[in-house]
């Protein structure tokens, strides 16, 4: 883990800015959130479950993800993190309920969750949209709990390709069908409950089957409608209803 140092601009009101579109006074309240950054590098802990915090993060640039230990001592990751996603669980809980970790070189900006308060106050429209982003996240949640239980091997991974390139879409605009998977196989199975054996397999079978396309640590998504059929894979991102949103002040 590097140091801190100043920064400017805010992820954060970038992603939510694809919900809505955002005023200057609440990009501006928002950036006031991102006044610091610390690097890390992959591999690295920002914060271990049942880790005692008060700061919440933004990832800034890089890609992370949540994990919990099972009994067994497994992992289970639980979910990948982007740029502009806000990290951790210190808004309500003292002890973290998961461990966040890197999964490249990243950089988040940290902040004590006191700093939220007057935003709240005088910009209640992004306390609504804070709600309305923890709700997407819930759901996408529940569809990966879903998929867990019921859905084959071939299922669950074409649904993870599915939701990595749209996360990295949503992150950086000129994604297209193909992008850098950033994960090995180990952690693709601690995701979809599979060993990294069965993840190799089934990789290998949507290829030969013409849905995907592998080289050199990238993956190309050739037949979406197909990969999409699947993986009976739904976009949350997509099909919002926010017409009951405040209005800023």
């Amino acid at each position: 883990m590097l140091g801190e140092q100043s920064v400017s601009a805010s992820c954060f009101a970038e992603n939510l800015g694809h919900l809505i579109e955002l005023t200057g006074a609440e990009s501006a309240a928002l950036e006031k959130l991102e006044g610091r950054q610390r690097q890390l590098r992959r591999g690295a802990i920002l914060l271990r479950e049942k880790e005692r915090g008060n700061e919440l993060f933004i990832l800034r640039k890089g890609m992370m993800m949540s994990y919990v230990i099972l009994d067994d001592g497994s992992r289970q990751i639980l979910r990948f993190m982007f740029p502009g996603d806000l990290l951790g669980s210190a808004l309500i809980y003292r002890d973290a309920p998961e461990t966040l970790c890197a999964l490249s070189d990243a950089v988040v900006a940290p902040f004590e969750r006191n700093l939220l308060v007057p935003i709240f106050d005088e910009h209640p429209r992004l306390a609504a949209l804070l709600l309305v982003y923890n709700n997407i996240q819930r759901v996408a949640l529940t569809d990966r709990l879903a998929a867990l239980g019921r859905t084959s091997a071939k299922a669950r991974i074409a649904a993870l390709l599915l939701e990595l390139r749209n996360r990295l879409r949503r992150a950086d605009s000129s994604v297209t069908n193909g992008f850098a998977l950033g994960l090995t196989q180990e952690e693709i199975g601690d995701a979809t409950g599979l060993t990294s054996v069965h993840v190799n397999r089934m990789l290998r079978q949507l290829e030969q089957e013409g849905m995907i396309a592998r080289e050199s640590g990238r993956v190309t998504l050739l037949d979406e409608n197909s990969l999409r059929r699947e993986a009976n894979y739904v976009n949350r991102y997509e099909g919002l209803d926010l017409g009951w949103l405040p209005s800023p002040r």
